[in-house]
């Protein structure tokens, strides 16, 4: 997507169940109605909610905190409580990916 103002104005008509779900949905996603469905139309927001930005800064925290932890580990190989961490560590990759 561009950086172009946005001038132009949509309507379209709706159910109201169906308004009722596009603005549960953006609520639930921490967003406008607006930025909600740029993004279901496969273009990118320029902005973030609050919401998100917390998320953002909580999973960048875990992932500083899980690099710390891996390198205590491989520092460490040799003993056995290493291994039973790298195998969490493992384990803890594969939850954030699916994230």
């Amino acid at each position: 997507m561009t950086d172009a103002k946005k001038t132009e104005k949509l309507s379209m008509r709706v159910s109201s169940k169906d308004k009722e779900l596009i603005l549960a949905m953006a609520a639930e996603s921490g967003m406008s109605m607006a930025d909600f469905v740029r993004v279901r139309l496969g273009q990118t927001r320029l902005r973030r909610s609050r919401i998100e930005r917390e998320k953002l800064l909580h999973l960048a925290r875990i992932g500083n905190n899980l690099n710390q932890i891996a390198r205590w580990a491989n520092t460490h190989k040799n003993s056995a409580d290493a291994l039973l961490i790298l195998a969490e560590l493992a384990s803890i990759e594969q939850e954030l990916k699916c994230i």
